[in-house]
């Protein structure tokens, strides 16, 4: 797959695809979290274990992250969303049958709204998913001072008002799950100090079938170690399962 994908603000997105071109059956869309690109360890292990068991995957970065186009400041939630609408949008341009998207953290949170408004996607994998947003980024950055702050002390990730804003906007994405009605899979690891595993159990709680949690013991926030494997264990063998 070798085609320019660009956003609705014609911010051309960094994406790497994994499989064989020819065969569109389904396509596994993965999405990273706040700091994060395509290229974070468990994302490129999970699509390399997709590609070895014969599904097509598409890894990407969100605008203003890793090789994306775009401001890391302009980096939100609402705007993780239109990314994520476009990589759907491409796949069912490019003649994919079913889409599945596996989004982390926060781009978790922006799947699950993804898919309480998009058709297309088929099947929903959230992996140590931010669930209360406006809760995170006071726990997480509360210290900080929005557009002169940064994210963890990274300067290369400076915390913008309209981060803050967009947190605070959305609250929460629980009230999301009435209207998903694809097979969902929750996949979260007890050691998790960034999003708590209490989360994942609340969202789930409030979710509609079809729906699976899965708790990985020992596994932390990017499933680093042998969180990763087990990560593995799960989802793939899950999305193979519902393949059609």
């Amino acid at each position: 797959m070798d085609i320019e994908i660009k956003n609705t603000s014609r911010e051309k997105l960094d994406y790497a695809f994994h499989g064989d071109y020819s065969d569109t059956s389904m396509l596994v869309l993965i999405g990273h979290g706040v700091t994060g690109n395509k290229d974070r360890p468990w994302a490129v292990g999970l699509a390399e274990a997709l590609e070895e068991a014969g599904i097509n995957a598409l890894r990407f970065s969100f605008a203003g992250n890793g090789e994306s186009e775009g401001k890391f400041e302009d980096c939100t939630i609402t705007k993780e969303v239109k990314d994520l609408n476009k990589m759907v949008s491409v796949a069912d341009d490019e003649g994919f049958n079913t889409i599945v998207y596996v989004g982390h953290s926060m781009g978790a949170a922006a799947g699950v709204i993804a898919a309480s408004r998009n058709e297309r996607i088929n099947m929903l994998v959230s992996l140590g998913g931010m669930v209360h947003t406006a809760k995170f980024c006071e726990t997480e950055f509360g210290d900080q001072t929005p557009d002169k702050g940064f994210m963890w002390d990274e300067k290369d990730c400076p915390l913008s008002q309209t981060y803050v804003d967009d947190m605070n906007k959305i609250g929460n994405v629980l009230g999301k799950t009435e209207k998903i009605e694809v097979p969902w899979l929750i996949v979260h690891g007890d050691a998790d100090d960034v999003v708590p595993v209490e989360e994942s159990r609340e969202i789930y709680a409030a979710a509609y079938e079809p729906k699976e949690l899965v708790e990985i013991p020992g596994a932390d926030h990017v499933f680093s170690g042998d969180g990763l494997q087990k990560m593995l264990d799960v989802v793939v063998p899950w999305i193979k399962g519902h393949q059609q």
